[in-house]
């Protein structure tokens, strides 16, 4: 869809009103703040067990699609972490935050993310937002992912590369693929890096992981440009229910 001058009139619009009006919780209405301190302690929390790869509910060990991975699957992410479920009034946020211009949340959810990121430290020396295509940029007008990027990156001191990783074809969105080999397929080849990243390690951002197909697409190609470690941050892990038998118990060895 081309951007038109009625879609930026409504996204100046959107911003303008963001700057004027008071926020209000978005969880209980409260005047003051876009999510409350009471709001904030009910967010649905990602809790173990979970897969050690890509964060998937349901076990404490590796998940089967970790542990035997899809012919086009990627296997050069260490992990991904998330500190709250895409359940309930989390997801609320971020549908907000992404799809209605609300990018007033970006200072709270990425404060968010660096308290979460402060308990379970990562090792990596850059962030690196997942990126848009250039089409769609121009279409929602804003990275989600970059404008946390960015305040994860002031809160933290880590440096924010924005433009080392690059979408080489426009894709359709993951929501609406309906199988995890569909967003195997949809993300397989999909990001390239400029430059050389030999030996540096790197902490990709993103709002939402489902099957975390993206962030280990992502984690393929800062590798293939000489990456030595990535690993994914979410704000939220869409749960997919797994049953027990399809997680490994972790080696005691």
């Amino acid at each position: 869809m081309p951007v038109t001058l009625k879609s930026l009139l409504s996204q100046a619009t959107h911003s303008a009103l963001d700057l004027l009006l008071p926020p209000r919780c978005l969880g209980c209405g409260k005047e003051g703040n876009l999510l409350c301190p009471p709001c904030i302690a009910a967010l649905p929390r990602l809790e173990p067990p979970y897969c050690v790869v890509c964060s998937d509910v349901g076990g404490s060990g590796t998940c089967r699609n970790c542990r035997e991975p899809a012919p086009g699957s990627h296997r050069k992410i260490e992990g991904i972490r998330a500190p709250y479920l895409m359940q309930g009034l989390a997801r609320d946020v971020i549908h907000q935050f992404k799809y209605r211009n609300v990018r007033v949340a970006a200072p709270l959810l990425g404060r968010l993310l660096a308290d979460y990121l402060s308990a379970n430290p990562m090792p990596g020396d850059t962030l690196l937002p997942v990126p848009l295509h250039p089409r769609k940029l121009r279409e929602r007008g804003y990275n989600q992912a970059g404008l946390l990027a960015r305040e994860l990156g002031e809160i933290t001191g880590l440096p924010v590369a924005e433009k080392l990783l690059y979408r080489t074809r426009n894709t359709p969105p993951q929501a609406r693929t309906a199988s995890r080999q569909q967003r195997l397929e949809n993300t397989a080849g999909v990001f390239a890096s400029r430059g050389d990243i030999t030996g540096r390690s790197f902490i990709v951002v993103d709002d939402v992981s489902t099957t975390g197909s993206t962030l280990a697409a992502c984690a393929a190609a800062l590798r293939e440009g000489g990456a030595v470690s990535v690993w994914g941050l979410a704000f939220a892990k869409e749960a997919r229910s797994s049953p027990l038998s399809d997680i490994e118990e972790p080696d005691t060895e």
